[in-house]
């Protein structure tokens, strides 16, 4: 196995359609091949009709949607939450100002690649814990759309206790701030001694969503893809 290649990924195979699972306003990757390097760019899907077209957000660019013209070579990638499935398309229409979106053709022919179900994302967000000790200030130091793993100044609750969560994700178009606030069961908890007897033990704490809104689901399934495509060093 190569060392770009995750352990968790499967061999590629054929899917359907249906299989990608894709979700109107979902964010896909759109890749360009009008240079000898294909540039790669984040789009958000409007829609389609099956078997004729599909419609996307023409991508943005230091503020300006990116060069395109009909007949244009592409390759869409999409990640599923489990699957990473990519396909050739062409341009068929472009719907300039003030609308800025374009009809590709839609796919005959889909590679896809199985992952892990709940695959983990290294981050760094200040996050808010409410448990029946009160509210306590701590990091989240991974993130998948199945829980996180949070790191704690002081020990917040035991075993299998439910706890609040609340933290802040970066939301596209227009990096708008949301509010992500599941309620979440804790599964394990650790207490990490720092190297150098100055600092302060740290705690751990492993815990798994359990009323995750949809919408969010949605933004921490992007935050897994963005980091797959373009940082596989930040997939835990």
């Amino acid at each position: 196995m190569s060392s770009n290649t995750p352990p968790s990924e499967a061999k590629t195979q054929e899917y359907e359609f249906e299989q990608m699972n894709l979700q109107v306003g979902g964010r896909i990757q759109f890749i360009t091949h009008r240079t000898i390097k294909p540039i790669q760019h984040f789009s958000t899907l409007i829609g389609w009709v099956k078997d004729e077209y599909m419609i996307v957000k023409i991508p943005v660019e230091n503020g300006a949607p990116i060069a395109l013209n009909d007949g244009d070579k592409l390759t869409i990638r999409v990640f599923s939450g489990v699957n990473v499935c990519s396909f050739a398309c062409t341009v068929q229409r472009i719907f300039p100002r003030p609308l800025f979106y374009v009809h590709l053709s839609f796919p005959t022919t889909i590679q896809g690649t199985s992952l892990r179900a709940a695959m983990r994302v290294k981050v760094d967000i200040p996050a808010q814990v409410s448990s029946p000790a009160g509210t306590t200030s701590v990091f989240l130091v991974n993130l998948s759309v199945s829980g996180a793993l949070i790191e704690s100044p002081k020990k917040l609750t035991d075993d299998d206790n439910m706890v609040g969560l609340s933290f802040y994700l970066i939301a596209q178009p227009g990096n708008r701030q949301v509010r992500i606030n599941p309620n979440a069961t804790i599964r394990n908890i650790n207490m990490v001694k720092p190297a150098s007897a100055d600092k302060a033990e740290v705690f751990t704490y492993g815990v798994q969503f359990i009323d995750l809104d949809p919408v969010h689901y949605t933004m921490l399934q992007n935050l897994t893809y963005e980091a797959l495509i373009a940082d596989r060093q930040k997939i835990v």
